[in-house]
């Protein structure tokens, strides 16, 4: 299993890996057959990722299939250049090895390299492995969105996370 940055060529294998993710657990953004990116539209959007110095995602390479990522979502505005949003995804097979953590690991570094300060994310109240691996790897509750998703026809309360790194 090999954690790496993402490459433009990793476009198709990406939408293929978040395609599943969406089918697998009701815990991602889009439902099962919402996502309608096409491969060039990854593809570009991998891009700009790529040459966002405030931006990144890496991604879990295991027998040349991608299993996993964590993409970090920078802003451009100076006032707010110190925080990313996170988003993170692990195919079910996957889960509860350690890899989210090796995941958080890798962003860490980054977002020290990066001189970034807050890292955050939003998570359904109900995912109870993903509250608990966020909490693991030093995020905290800082409130709840209220009816923030529709999921299957119910609204669906999240908590928002934060971590502080220490770059004052």
């Amino acid at each position: 299993m090999k954690i790496r940055p993402i490459k433009e060529r990793d476009a198709k294998s990406f939408l293929n890996l978040a395609k599943q993710l969406d089918s697998e657990t009701e815990f991602m953004l889009f439902d099962k057959e919402e996502r309608k990116t096409s491969v060039e539209e990854q593809r570009m959007k991998i891009k700009g990722i790529i040459h966002d110095p405030f931006s990144t995602i890496f991604v879990v390479e295991k027998d040349d299939r991608l299993i996993g990522y964590l993409g970090a979502m920078g802003n451009t505005a100076k006032r707010k250049r110190h925080s990313v949003y996170i988003a993170i995804g692990i195919l079910q097979d996957w889960v509860g090895q350690g890899i989210g953590m090796q995941l958080f690991q890798e962003l860490e570094r980054w977002a020290n390299e990066q001189h970034m300060h807050r890292l955050e994310l939003t998570v359904m109240t109900s995912n109870e492995a993903g509250l608990a691996l966020y909490k693991k790897a030093g995020f905290e509750v800082e409130g709840v969105k209220r009816d923030s998703m529709r999921v299957r026809d119910r609204y669906v309360d999240e908590y928002y996370m934060a971590k502080l790194i220490d770059q004052r």
